[in-house]
C-alpha cells in the first residue's frame, strides 16, 4: 500500500482525525496542544496520526491535502482546515456541530 492509499485508509477508518505533532497527551507544539484543547473541549471522541512517527505520511500528506502545515483536522474524510480554522470554528460554535456531525470513534492512534 503506497502513502496516499495509507492516508485515505487512515481517513476512511476515522470519522475525526487530527494530524498532530505528538499525541493529545504529549503535543511537540503548541498549535497541537491548541487544537487538541478546542476538540476536547468540544467532548467527542477523535483519532490522532503522530506524524513525527510516520515521516512519509507527514511529507505525503502535505500534498494530499494542499495544506503546508501541521495540525491538520479531518472530519468525515474532509480536511477542515489547521490550528487557527479549528479554534474560530470552535470558538463560534460550529466545531461541535462539525464532529458532532461524524460517526463516533474513540481518542486512539490511527493505524
Amino acid at each position: 500500500m503506497d502513502v496516499n492509499e495509507r492516508i485515505e485508509s487512515q481517513l476512511r477508518s476515522h470519522p475525526v482525525l487530527l494530524y498532530m505533532k505528538g499525541t493529545p497527551d504529549f503535543p511537540q507544539c503548541g498549535f497541537s496542544a491548541q487544537t487538541v484543547a478546542a476538540l476536547r473541549a468540544v467532548g467527542k471522541p477523535f483519532a490522532f496520526v503522530n506524524i513525527f512517527e510516520d515521516p512519509e505520511v507527514r511529507e505525503a500528506l502535505k500534498v494530499y491535502s494542499n495544506w503546508p502545515t501541521y495540525p491538520q483536522l479531518y472530519v468525515n474524510g474532509e480536511l477542515i482546515g489547521g490550528c487557527d480554522i479549528a479554534l474560530e470554528m470552535y470558538h463560534s460554535g460550529e466545531l461541535k456541530t462539525v464532529v458532532e456531525s461524524a460517526a463516533p470513534h474513540p481518542e486512539t492512534e490511527a493505524d
